[in-house]
């Protein structure tokens, strides 16, 4: 009977693959490189198969080795949640969760709607953090996160999701821009001015992209700005429009003497949902977290 793999060992594989190197992967874990080596040799001798080549970018996983790193960030993670969730409930506690947002979830509801999650279960402890919705799904496929609350036009392919809430696109102005009087405008109007680009790269900003080209008119943003306050006060400083979720820019709005002028396009209402794995791969406290957000 072969023995089962070595958590140590696997961590060092994903390293050396990270890498690209085994000196930098011994001198990041402090160890050796001829143990990580040596390592290296054993875990190809468990499997069977060429785990690790050398390329032009140093040494990289075959297609093998690529597989098995995948199944190693599952186990790796799931041994991190073991230990994470026993700590916890030694201590008298129900359990930890990792949670995964958009940035604009962050910046609107859901630290509210945590807090009255979390007072229905005061023992459950949280981490919670920003990521794409790319890098969410990847993180809760991967066993890396518990939960992920983005759009639903995510690829959640082999996740459950529950229902959370909605966001509207709008137009951002100044309060003196041809626009702000009107009650609503369609984005291929917004797009005749001067546009400013928020966060560039993110879901919300390529489908824009998208939305723009399939009505002939591509996208050329005159500004990019990493940020939803700093979009809102270049746009505050009559450099350009914007368009941005209602619910992130309206507390800003007053102060900064912007408009708010609704979408009329039929995708400018955003669905979100909280996504997880399916059971068994799913904790209690992942659940009970989820379930508490669901709309």
């Amino acid at each position: 009977m072969r023995q089962p793999y070595d958590p140590q060992t696997l961590r060092l594989f994903l390293t050396v693959c990270e890498e690209g190197s085994i000196v930098r992967c011994a001198e990041r874990e402090c160890t050796v490189p001829s143990a990580v080596s040596k390592r290296m040799a054993a875990l190809e001798e468990r499997a069977g198969m060429q785990l690790l080549r050398r390329g032009a970018r140093g040494m990289e996983p075959t297609d093998a080795g690529l597989a098995l790193a995948r199944q190693a960030r599952e186990v790796l993670a799931s041994l991190e949640r073991m230990q994470s969730t026993t700590e916890v409930i030694a201590s008298g506690g129900e359990g930890s969760v990792r949670i995964l947002a958009s940035l604009a979830a962050l910046s609107s509801s859901l630290p509210a709607d945590m807090v009255k999650v979390l007072r229905k279960h005061r023992s459950i402890k949280v981490s919670l953090k920003q990521a794409s919705s790319a890098e969410m799904v990847k993180q809760v496929r991967e066993g890396s996160a518990d939960l992920a609350v983005c759009w639903d036009v995510a690829d959640l392919t082999g996740l459950a999701a529950l229902p959370y809430r909605c966001d509207h696109a709008c137009a951002i102005v100044p309060a003196n821009h041809p626009l702000a009087l009107r009650k609503s405008v369609r984005f291929v109007e917004v797009l005749a001015y001067d546009y400013i680009s928020a966060m560039p790269g993110s879901m919300m900003e390529t489908k824009l992209h998208q939305y723009a080209g399939a009505a002939g008119m591509p996208m050329a943003p005159r500004i990019e700005v990493q940020s939803f306050d700093g979009v809102a006060r270049v746009v505050a400083a009559g450099l350009g429009v914007s368009v941005l979720p209602r619910e992130v820019i309206e507390p800003l709005a007053n102060s900064l003497a912007l408009r708010i002028v609704p979408l009329a396009d039929a995708w400018s209402t955003r669905q979100f949902v909280i996504c997880f794995r399916e059971e068994p791969y799913v904790s209690r406290a992942a659940l009970a977290i989820a379930n508490g957000l669901k709309q």
